[in-house]
């Protein structure tokens, strides 16, 4: 109940208001039935805008830092989050990875919409980087399709360190759905994992525009975290 007060009521019509958000291809987005809406991830405003442009509810896997950030803002986002029934990802480990997918599968048999990030991490300098497999290994255990999205213009209104976001319009694509049914039953091979979350990456590559970097993003700003200290 929550989420759509959110939605209509309290944040929602804000967002559009401020964002002017423009949608495209949201032809793409089915009118019932499970399927993950994988996208790159640009800025804190990613997972506020795109539910603001969708019918439909959609449930995030949020990164556990969210729900635990200190300050007022950290509270806010926090309850937000928790109102909304995001799902916290605890990135600590194997285990902790795979609890998350099984409450993500948990979604997708209810019939419901669920996004993922397949980069696991906020782009650091607006590039598109490799994706992590657990998109795969979700769309083939649930056998349900994947539709990309390209988020354009949140990096440049609220970008990592930036305390509140510029006031500009952005736009949000989504591409046809890929079906990866021809993979059923395949869900424990490497390479097929490589192979989908590679294809699902080009896709929203196709939509976004960016650079692509092939280097996991997480990598890349643990580096940036080591230079900084040294």
């Amino acid at each position: 109940m929550f989420y759509y007060v959110l939605k209509y009521v309290l944040l929602g019509p804000l967002l559009r208001l401020l964002f002017r958000p423009r949608a495209e291809g949201l032809e793409h987005i089915p009118a019932k039935g499970a399927a993950i809406v994988a996208g790159n991830h640009l800025s804190f405003a990613d997972p506020l805008l795109m539910p603001a442009v969708l019918k439909r509810r959609i449930t995030f896997l949020a990164k556990a830092e969210y729900f635990t950030a200190p300050g007022l803002t950290g509270r806010l986002t926090a309850l937000v989050l928790r109102g909304a029934g995001q799902i916290s990802v605890d990135r600590s480990g194997r285990a902790a990875g795979q609890a998350a997918l099984r409450q993500g599968l948990g979604v997708l048999a209810k019939g419901e919409l669920l996004a993922i990030y397949p980069e696991g991490t906020r782009s650091p300098d607006g590039r598109l980087y490799k994706g992590k497999v657990g998109v795969a290994v979700t769309a083939l255990a649930a056998q349900v399709p994947v539709i990309p999205c390209a988020m354009v213009g949140t990096f440049e209104i609220w970008p990592p360190g930036r305390f509140l976001p510029r006031l500009r319009p952005v736009t949000i694509r989504f591409g046809q759905p890929l079906d990866f049914s021809r993979f059923a039953g395949m869900a424990h091979h490497k390479t097929v994992l490589r192979a989908v979350t590679d294809e699902i990456t080009y896709a929203v590559l196709r939509l976004s525009g960016q650079e692509y970097v092939d280097q996991y993003a997480a990598d890349v700003k643990a580096g940036q975290a080591k230079r900084r200290r040294g």
